[in-house]
């Protein structure tokens, strides 16, 4: 689905095989893009995700045996972040959820693949978000459906955001606090580090017209190129480019954030439970800083080494207006963070001193309670 964005002037779209292919992915200069979300604000066309709308009585009962999190007694105007695991307790998807006027809303990158609850259904075994939801309903009360064609996602970032968005409509305050948009659709508050940033779940039919009156009101318009980089600085993971299909929620950051450690019944809860309670993670998410003098920097999916021994997996490599080429990377959780790396891949000549961001190593968390509990039961 192309986005009608596309048509202003100076919007330069995304690659055709580029994950985010279908909108803007920048207005002419994505430093100055990615300078003015981090002191004034800019607008987001993020119209490709894919939004799915799930009505019914039974919306909240049935979702928390869906999904990752805890979401009975999620109040309506009120959203959080929630995950589809495979059976392993690996990450299929990353969901964004909003309860608004008796109707869940998820989002979610567009074309998210999930693991079929039943191997013989789907192709290799992977069903579309909107068919595994639909395979899973059996006989709830609740009719899931692709909105996609109904809603589009605008997201505005910046320090002087919520001000400008205050001329046009309700501005959540508190974190995934939902409110209602004038004309239909919803507005999140969406916590994204330090930047202030809102997303516009908005009628499709709508999307240009608020395009228009926010960024005449003073929000710059601004592409996915800009708003990947302030992604990555704020240490928020994409499933796809952050994970492999060993990921858990634990070596992204999402447990507490997306996965409920105590609630049972989901899929993948066994593991979520268990490497929180008697184990730590094989991996930890950390921020490379990249060699900037290299003429080709590592791609998705490229490894990382120490010496000769393989340590890691690149994630998002973007080019940042401050902290220069960075990328996300799962690293061995027995890697020195200190340690010199090597980024890339050596036989295609895109390997490249690294040096881990210190501020974004994971705090050790210390024993886990389920040790902590043995070895107390030891000890009598």
């Amino acid at each position: 689905m192309s986005s009608p964005l596309l048509n202003l002037p100076g919007a330069v779209p995304a690659p055709d095989d580029a994950v985010d292919a279908g909108v803007p992915w920048h207005f002419g200069d994505p430093f100055a893009e990615q300078r003015s979300a981090s002191r004034a604000a800019v607008l987001v066309d993020r119209s490709h995700r894919q939004v799915i709308a799930v009505p019914g009585e039974e919306r909240l009962s049935w979702l928390h045996l869906v999904l990752s999190q805890h979401l009975t007694e999620l109040p309506d105007g009120q959203g959080t972040e929630a995950l589809i695991l495979d059976s392993h307790g690996r990450v299929d998807c990353h969901l964004l959820v909003a309860h608004h006027e008796g109707v869940v809303y998820l989002d979610a990158d567009a074309g998210a693949q999930v693991t079929s609850a039943l191997p013989t259904i789907g192709v290799d075994g992977k069903q579309t978000l909107p068919e595994y939801l639909e395979a899973m309903r059996f006989w709830s009360k609740v009719e899931p459906r692709d909105a996609t064609e109904e809603f589009a996602v605008l997201t505005a970032v910046g320090p002087d955001a919520g001000g400008i968005l205050a001329q046009f409509a309700p501005v959540p305050s508190q974190p995934y606090e939902v409110k209602a948009l004038p004309g239909g659709g919803f507005t999140r508050n969406v916590p994204f580090r330090s930047l202030p940033t809102f997303d516009l779940v908005v009628p499709r039919a709508s999307l240009v017209e608020w395009w228009t009156k926010l960024t005449d009101a003073g929000i710059r318009p601004s592409g996915t190129l800009a708003f990947e980089a302030l992604r990555v600085e704020a240490l928020r993971p994409r499933v796809g480019l952050d994970t492999d299909d060993r990921a858990i929620p634990h070596e992204l950051g999402w447990v507490h954030v997306a996965a409920h450690v105590a609630k049972g019944c989901y899929r993948g809860q066994e593991t979520v439970a268990k490497v929180h309670n008697v184990g730590k993670p094989p991996r930890r998410m950390v921020l490379l800083h990249l060699d900037g003098s290299a003429e080709v920097q590592p791609e998705t999916g490229d490894p990382v080494w120490l010496g000769d021994r393989k340590v890691g997996r690149i994630g998002s490599v973007v080019q940042h207006h401050e902290l220069g080429p960075v990328a996300l990377a799962l690293l061995k959780r027995s890697a020195p963070v200190d340690g010199e790396l090597v980024a890339g891949d050596p036989e295609e000549d895109r390997a490249v001193a690294a040096a881990v961001d210190p501020d974004s190593v994971p705090p050790d968390s210390g024993e886990p309670p389920g040790r902590v509990a043995a070895e107390r039961l030891r000890g009598r």
